[in-house]
């Protein structure tokens, strides 16, 4: 059996900004969406990347995304202030969000943001990765469309709402935290679905409420909350902060990205930045991080565990070996975006890794 092409990253990229420019997002934008899906799939979370170009592209078809739309600033204190997204990119109202955010931080020592009238906005290790690089601690949440029944109910009421956690280290990466409260988040289990793959048990419910292994059944059903009640309680309190307190849509009144083409989305995020130096020197700080990442390190180990690994380690790793060796994409996907490049006049082959190293030579 054939096996799947990889691609070169920074192609990739370029592949996805040219059609997202031409679809009519200006070009400084369409980069800045199509660097948040290829970073995703550095880091392994393949169902928050390219595989969803094709969407993004149709919601805009279908003026359900107005990549044209003013982002703007509303209710603007001191240390506070909401992002009202107007419908745009997702990716672009969480980049102004975390903008502001960390320039109130910078100035006051915390910038609380919530942002409405958004869309889906890739991960929150995005957001987080760029508030650690300016030495910052940063909080990330967003809320989602229908995806998880509330504890004891069958059908889908909450969303997989993320959260997404950023703290800077000294000799070590950065921790950072990016989560779904559901025990798996439903863009894994549509990446399994494209693949024909079956998913485990206990990822998720058909839609009478009964666990299944079938990826088709369980996008028709509903997938389950991260440690139970415990999920359902945190992905609330998500949801409270992101969509209630914002003004953005909360609930069942978050629209389905995929099957909703009457109303905008209307997703909700919420950042919380903290200046690390209004506790103590940032560099006091990182050295007593490094202090606690070497004791964590230095635990017994259980039998078969090699190394003690730390949030955020895996998809550092595995964005540094992407980076080298390139982009795995299913079947599927690159076939859907081979045939969006027809519809472009772009060629996804030549993001392959084969030939942009044939191309330079190597």
């Amino acid at each position: 059996m054939k096996s799947p092409n990889k691609y070169h990253y920074k192609k990739l990229a370029e592949f996805c900004e040219t059609m997202f420019n031409r679809a009519g997002v200006h070009l400084e934008k369409a980069k800045i969406v199509a660097q948040s899906l290829v970073e995703a799939d550095l880091r392994g979370v393949d169902s928050h990347g390219v595989v969803r170009t094709s969407i993004y592209l149709k919601r805009i078809e279908e003026k359900m995304i107005d990549p044209n739309a003013m982002i703007s600033v509303e209710n603007e204190a001191e240390s506070i202030a909401v992002v009202n997204g107007g419908n745009n990119f997702g990716a672009l109202v969480g980049d102004k969000a975390l903008r502001v955010s960390m320039q109130k931080a910078k100035a006051t020592g915390i910038g609380i943001v919530g942002a409405k009238h958004s869309n889906h906005f890739g991960t929150g290790a995005y957001y987080a990765l760029r508030a650690v690089k300016e030495e910052l601690i940063i909080l990330v949440m967003s809320n989602a469309s229908q995806t998880m029944p509330p504890t004891g109910g069958v059908r889908p009421f909450l969303g997989t709402n993320p959260l997404a956690v950023g703290v800077p280290c000294g000799k070590y990466d950065p921790f950072i935290l990016d989560m779904a409260t559901s025990v798996v988040a439903r863009g894994k289990i549509i990446v399994a679905d494209q693949k024909e793959e079956k998913i485990p048990l206990g990822w998720a419910v058909d839609r009478h409420g009964k666990p299944t292994t079938s990826a088709k059944e369980a996008l028709e059903g509903a997938v389950l909350p991260l440690g139970g009640a415990k999920g359902y309680g945190i992905s609330m309190f998500i949801d409270i902060l992101s969509g209630v307190l914002t003004g953005a849509g909360f609930g069942k009144y978050v629209r389905n990205m995929y099957e909703d083409w009457e109303f905008p989305q209307n997703v909700g995020h919420f950042f919380i930045t903290i200046d690390v130096n209004r506790f103590m020197d940032i560099q006091i700080f990182k050295e007593r991080m490094d202090m606690y990442m070497d004791d964590i390190k230095s635990e017994p180990r259980a039998d078969g565990v090699h190394e003690i690994l730390i949030p955020g380690e895996i998809e550092k790793r595995l964005s540094e070996k992407r980076k080298k060796e390139g982009i795995e994409l299913p079947f599927k996907v690159e076939e859907e975006l081979r045939n969006l490049g027809l519809k472009y006049d772009l060629d996804i082959s030549k993001a392959s890794i084969q030939n942009v190293k044939e191309s330079e030579g190597v």
